[in-house]
């Protein structure tokens, strides 16, 4: 008699020919199926989080790059009130309470030779609103290339012109036949939280301040 057999004949282990129930398979197949549900979840939501930092990354990344470029072009601005091509203008504009401003500058640009005339101009498509750029020659007054859009669902885009130690929101240099001393650059862009829906965002501002270097003492 073997061991198995001895331990059967004691009633310590109890033998069985007919297999598993059929209660006891579905038992097993709803714990199994609850298991691949909760780890899927947890897949999911940790995918999601990990999409929603990403793309809010490269938006911030975005922004940052757009006030950089927008800081050093106003610093390189070349404005000369007996060259009747050379323009600095901002515009105040109000969306809902949204504030955006409008940037006409001569300029430079890597994209054009010699000097541009740089527009930024923020447009409103259904509800959301669009910061976009275009650039024309500054002496030939022709159209290099179309306007492209640069950062999409801002919350404001905000301009300020210093003129005698006061801040103010319009500067049109064919009245004033001058160029401001600095300008300030507010954006505020709206970030989806993590893991929330769409219309669950906060808000981040960037701020840099301008100084006009061509024409002005080292």
């Amino acid at each position: 008699m073997t061991t198995l057999e001895y331990c059967i004949k004691k009633g310590w282990i109890q033998g069985r020919d007919e297999g598993f129930t059929l209660m006891e398979v579905l038992i097993s197949v709803s714990i199994t199926a609850i298991i691949l549900i909760t780890l899927y979840a947890t897949f999911t939501l940790a995918n999601r989080a990990l999409f929603t930092v990403d793309e809010s990354l490269l938006k911030l990344q975005e922004a940052r790059a757009f006030v950089d470029t927008l800081k050093r072009e106003i610093e390189s601005t070349f404005y000369s009130k007996d060259i009747p091509y050379c323009v600095f203008k901002i515009d105040d504009r109000d969306f809902y309470g949204r504030e955006r401003s409008s940037l006409t500058l001569t300029s430079s640009s890597p994209l054009i030779k010699g000097l541009a005339n740089i527009n930024y101009t923020v447009e409103e498509r259904n509800g959301i609103l669009v910061i976009t750029k275009s650039l024309a020659s500054a002496l030939s007054q022709t159209t290099e290339n179309s306007r492209m859009d640069l950062l999409e669902d801002i919350e404001s885009f905000t301009l300020q012109a210093k003129y005698q130690n006061v801040w103010v929101k319009t500067w049109d240099s064919s009245l004033t036949n001058i160029a401001p001393d600095e300008v300030q650059i507010m954006l505020i862009i709206r970030m989806k939280n993590r893991g929330g829906e769409d219309k669950d965002v906060s808000l981040f501002s960037i701020f840099e301040t301008a100084r006009l270097k061509i024409g002005t003492a080292i």
